[in-house]
């Protein structure tokens, strides 16, 4: 049985702790009121010193916005306006030019411009910086301010300024708004082969059931070319989906924040009917986010090889947290991390094989000048040639001979497809 002594010590011992810890939060909760008291003071001066008269809750507004702008370039104050938008969705009252933006080192910067839309037909391209949106700079403007500027009504006019890499002067594009209808997934076979060209653009809600769907439709398959290239993103859920059409086992992405019930990790069902078919996905610097995560699932799994270009490096997630009934707050609270355990946030994912956009050189193009010049014995051969490029370019189902020449990095991707053949 413990003495008065030892009851005693344990007692001192106790009280100490406890004076600790009282002292430890006093002290946190000391500095949490050193913090609004020095917010308060900040938000007083404006409103009594600064030179345009502004109410109380136009200056905390701005306070709000100015600190979630400042955390990263995704999280965002929306007010009743800001967030109305981001709930309508564009069914004919709304035009666009169909491109995806983000700030990238603090740069109104086009992620990519969505295939077939008003933004990819007037050229702009990914990594183009917008400096003006019609007169108004683009310097300090959030990405919810640009994007409601370049929103408007179809056939109505917008006018962008553009600063590309290795163009001595800024560009100036005028783009007609449309309504936005994206071809989000389409396939083609490719000529004289049994592989398939999957193209898939954007990552909306029917993402995997529509390429399922869509490479259904071929009899056999030697091999897939999944191009990715300036496909922006969207749902995570179409991304893992997609990923787990390919790949058998193993981890295809995790999300982690600082809240633990926050932290996922999305592995494959093992129902995957194209597990073993060989695969290459194309990608470049306009592939983001969902995108980057389907690129990297397969290249960390071993599953396919990727070709082209580093992609953009946007590996974060948002959500949408109201504050009232008509705010709220877009916040970042995790980072999406490749099965390796690397980061794709402003790092992007590279390819196996490097390849800059272009067209293939002559060389490489199947016939030369002097054979195309041979009489009598190559005129009958070529004649058949031509006619059967003829044909096959008529054709929206089939990549043509012709339209490969014209993009070295799908050429190389099926280049790839035919040592997988022989391997």
């Amino acid at each position: 049985m413990m003495n008065r002594q030892g009851l005693n010590k344990l007692f001192w011992f106790f009280s100490v702790a406890l004076v600790g810890l009282q002292s430890f939060a006093l002290a946190q909760e000391e500095s949490r009121l050193d913090a609004y008291n020095k917010l308060r003071k900040v938000i007083g001066t404006v409103e009594k010193y600064y030179v345009d008269e502004l109410t109380l809750n136009e200056i905390v507004d701005k306070a709000i916005d100015g600190m979630l702008s400042n955390l990263d370039a995704h999280s965002a104050y929306l007010d009743e306006k800001k967030y109305e938008d981001l709930k309508i969705q564009t069914d004919g009252q709304f035009g666009g030019i169909g491109i995806t933006i983000s700030l990238k080192d603090n740069a109104l910067t086009i992620v990519a411009p969505i295939e077939g839309t008003p933004g990819d037909k007037a050229g702009l391209k990914s990594g183009d910086i917008i400096l003006k949106i019609n007169d108004e700079s683009t310097l300090s403007m959030g990405i919810d301010d640009a994007v409601n500027k370049m929103r408007g009504a179809p056939k109505t006019k917008v006018t962008l300024t553009i600063v590309r890499k290795n163009e001595p002067k800024p560009l100036v594009f005028d783009i007609i708004r449309d309504n936005i209808k994206v071809e989000s997934v389409y396939s083609k076979g490719i000529m004289d082969t049994n592989y398939v060209y999957l193209r898939v653009t954007s990552f909306d809600k029917n993402i995997t059931q529509r390429v399922n769907e869509e490479l259904k439709k071929y009899k056999k398959i030697d091999g897939i070319v999944l191009d990715l290239r300036n496909n922006p993103g969207g749902l995570l859920n179409q991304a893992v989906g997609l990923s787990d059409l390919f790949i058998k086992d193993g981890i295809i992405v995790s999300q982690k924040g600082r809240i633990k019930d926050e932290n996922i990790v999305y592995r494959a069902t093992k129902n995957t009917p194209y597990a073993t078919i060989p695969l290459v996905v194309l990608i470049n610097n306009g592939s983001a986010s969902a995108s980057e995560i389907v690129a990297g699932a397969i290249q960390d799994n071993k599953r396919g090889v990727l070709v082209g270009e580093g992609t953009f490096g946007k590996g974060s997630v948002q959500v949408i947290l109201p504050t009232e009934k008509k705010e709220a707050l877009r916040l970042t609270i995790a980072r999406y991390y490749l099965p390796s355990g690397r980061t794709i946030q402003a790092v992007g994912v590279t390819p196996d094989i490097e390849v800059a956009p272009g067209v293939v050189p002559d060389e490489n193009s199947g016939f030369s000048i002097k054979e195309a010049d041979l009489q009598k014995h190559l005129e009958g051969e070529l004649a058949k040639v031509d006619k059967k490029e003829k044909k096959q370019s008529d054709s929206k189902n089939t990549i043509t001979q012709k339209q490969i020449l014209q993009d070295i990095q799908l050429k190389s991707a099926i280049d790839v497809l035919k040592v997988f053949k022989v391997l």
